[in-house]
């Protein structure tokens, strides 16, 4: 027997909708934790050259003729 509120119960749609939405937000909670649990995680450790060459020359480790040489090396 369906009762006073018929088959979809109380609610009616909304509480479909509701429960899809519920679903629905499960799903994508899962999706967004797996990936981000099995993502790469790229660390930026490698230092560029020419940043390397350039903190020397800032701290006086390399002269002007030096940083010029080593610069267009790195640019070939």
């Amino acid at each position: 027997m369906m009762g006073y509120y018929g088959w979809m119960g109380a609610f009616g749609g909304v509480g479909m909708l509701l429960g899809m939405l519920v679903w629905l937000a499960v799903v994508v909670l899962l999706v967004w934790s797996v990936s981000t649990l099995f993502a790469r995680r790229e660390t930026n450790t490698r230092t560029d050259a020419l940043d390397i060459l350039k903190r020397r020359y800032a701290a006086g480790e390399i002269t002007s003729a030096e940083f010029e040489t080593g610069r267009r090396a790195l640019a070939a």
